[in-house]
């Protein structure tokens, strides 16, 4: 919470204390006047000010304008107590609005860890650390186990494992040899890389993620809210209508000058939107609270309309859709047991802390006797060679990629998967078996998009930085109607952006993400809904909705919850604008007294504000 916000957290809380004092005094016929003026200058004593300020730059009828005259009115007829009360509520509704919006809305740039720090640039065959800023096209750098590609380019020399996940999102490291293309972002896990740069520091995929979610941000439209809409319309029209009443129509319809004053007073009374001024801010509130108590962060009241009208739900693949951890999924052994191929690999993978060797050893369970492992030697790009003792004879262990076995002159008969990365086993003797290391679907995720179903959302769609095959083997899974494969932050932003156009007229589009890579399609979309527990800071900063404990299902929660308090707040709406309209014209005739006016002022407020309170309850129904 800032320092404002503390600021008006005091002031509100001391015009609580004089409104109830006042109320207390007044009970027992005490004057309470003056804890009544405490109560409303603690309050709201700048709102009048600001709508002076608005005045004098050409902005009559907004909201401060619209809390000035009412309150005014109120205090004019009397009505001390509603003048306090609707200007407390008021400020408490733009209290709760500005803290969901600004909380946690740090710079992105700073969370955003995979900015590198400088480039080994090889200048006549000696290494020379500089600024990625000096770096020109065609220049030779030089990467480390560990370093970060400070710049995009092609590999010259050298083979290792690059981390692409804070770039793709993908947990499965990329290996890369001469002649591939390796981008700014990424961590060398292991070989020395030599790297022929392809871009300038400013056009590469570091610069151009920061760059995207500056530009995504500035293109969301900032509507202005009901209340402001609402008050350049009506708020001057009744105040014409109330001059007319009072000037006009004496000296054009006759009658006593008290007698259509008196009418003018009765419809400024009745005019005063109290109704819509405490329970449309108050119905978000309960929507915003609902919302937080079932794990939902709302960064804002205007994400709930948005919600409310929901389309088109877009959703990353690995930590969204599926768990983001690489498992064994298949042992597919030549010969023998399935555990003996399976304790073989996790001998063989003992020392590694590749994700692969860790998801063998993690199947494997058992504990390693590292007397049964010899030497061991890392293959860049390849694999493993170890020496490893099984049924009591020395192996020579080769466990690896494809090439591996290719290199070793292996003959290998099992297919690689799609879905997954395929880890192959052979020795002096030949060709052992295969592993399956492949990434599973969420357990929660099917219920999640048949609930998205339920409620109306026409379109389900994925996006990914995994091939496109493997993508559509998870999408034909889960029934989703569209995917998208081998993207990276900026073709997820293109491909949401068409997605964009494609939307039902007045609807919107929502997109899930969990990662760094995320952020820039998470700003791009109407809603960038983030999954917070798992999610990086980036993602959860860009996004408008974080999912606290990671439960998909909580995204139909939120889209029950926007629609239930929409719901209320047009019902409060219509109910308000035609109760008044309906008084108005009554007074205006001469059918209705001021005791009618004070009924279409606070009764209507009293009930609307019931109804608002309905929208802090919600009942998840499955």
């Amino acid at each position: 919470m800032t320092k404002k916000q503390k600021r008006m957290v005091a002031r509100l809380g001391i015009s609580a204390v004089c409104f109830a004092a006042a109320i207390v005094m007044e009970h027992k016929g005490s004057p309470a006047w003056i804890p009544y003026i405490l109560a409303y200058l603690f309050a709201g004593y700048d709102i009048p000010l600001k709508a002076l300020r608005n005045i004098k730059n050409g902005q009559v009828f907004d909201e401060n304008f619209l809390m000035t005259v009412a309150t005014f009115g109120a205090i004019a007829v009397g009505s001390l107590e509603e003048a306090v009360a609707v200007m407390l509520f008021y400020q408490v509704g733009e209290l709760f609005n500005d803290y969901a919006v600004n909380k946690s809305r740090r710079s992105i740039q700073e969370l955003m860890d995979i900015n590198p720090e400088y480039a080994n640039l090889l200048r006549g065959g000696v290494e020379e650390q500089v600024d990625p800023y000096e770096v020109e096209i065609g220049d030779t750098i030089v990467i480390r186990p560990g370093e970060k590609v400070p710049l995009d380019g092609v590999v010259l020399r050298g083979d290792s494992s690059l981390d692409t996940k804070a770039l793709t999102g993908e947990s499965m490291p990329a290996e890369v040899s001469a002649g591939s293309s390796v981008v700014s972002g990424s961590i060398n896990l292991n070989g020395v890389l030599e790297v022929r740069t392809t871009k300038l520091f400013d056009d590469s995929t570091v610069a151009k993620i920061l760059e995207l979610v500056e530009n995504a941000s500035s293109r969301k439209a900032k509507s202005e809210t009901f209340i402001t809409r609402f008050a350049r319309v009506y708020t001057p029209i009744v105040v014409v209508l109330a001059l007319l009443l009072a000037i006009v129509m004496p000296l054009a319809a006759g009658g006593g000058w008290g007698t259509w004053i008196y009418r003018a007073c009765s419809f400024l009374v009745v005019s005063c939107p109290c109704a819509l001024v405490i329970s449309v801010p108050l119905s978000f509130f309960g929507g915003l609270g609902a919302a937080s108590k079932n794990g939902i962060l709302l960064k804002g009241s205007n994400y709930l309309e948005a919600m409310a009208k929901l389309d088109t739900v877009v959703f990353d693949k690995t930590g969204t859709l599926t768990n983001g951890r690489f498992e064994v999924s298949d042992v597919a052994p030549v010969h023998g047991e399935r555990e003996a191929l399976l304790e073989l690999a996790a001998l063989g993978e003992y020392h590694s802390t590749h994700p692969i060797a860790m998801s063998v050893k993690e199947a494997y369970g058992k504990e390693i006797d590292t007397a049964r492992i010899g030497k061991v030697e890392e293959i860049p790009g390849h694999g493993i060679h170890a020496r490893v003792q099984a049924g009591g004879v020395w192996h020579e262990l080769f466990i690896g990629n494809r090439k591996l076995m290719e290199r070793q002159q292996v003959a290998i008969d099992t297919p690689s998967a799609i879905m997954g990365t395929t880890l192959y086993l052979a020795d002096e003797t030949g060709y052992l078996g295969a592993i399956v290391i492949s990434d599973s679907i969420r357990e929660d995720v099917p219920a999640a998009l048949a609930g998205l179903r339920r409620q109306g959302v026409g379109t389900l769609a994925m996006l990914t930085g995994d091939r496109e095959e493997v993508g559509r083997i998870v999408a034909g899974k889960l029934g989703l109607d569209e995917v998208f494969g081998n993207l990276l932050p900026g073709d997820k932003v293109a491909r949401v952006e068409a997605l964009l156009k494609k939307k039902a007229l007045g609807r919107t589009l929502a997109f899930v993400g969990d990662g760094i890579n995320d952020a820039p399609v998470l700003a791009r979309a109407d809603v960038g809904i983030a999954m917070g527990g798992i999610g990086s800071d980036a993602a959860v900063e860009a996004a408008d909705v974080v999912i606290m404990d990671d439960d998909p299902l909580k995204i139909v929660d939120t889209v029950c919850i926007a629609r239930k308090t929409m719901w209320i707040v047009r019902q409060n709406i219509f109910f308000a604008i035609g109760v008044k309209v309906l008084v108005l014209v009554l007074v205006a005739l001469g059918h209705a007294s001021m005791w009618a006016a004070v009924f279409g002022d606070v009764g209507v407020s009293v009930l609307a504000i019931l109804n608002a309170v309905r929208a802090l309850s919600y009942r998840r129904a499955r």
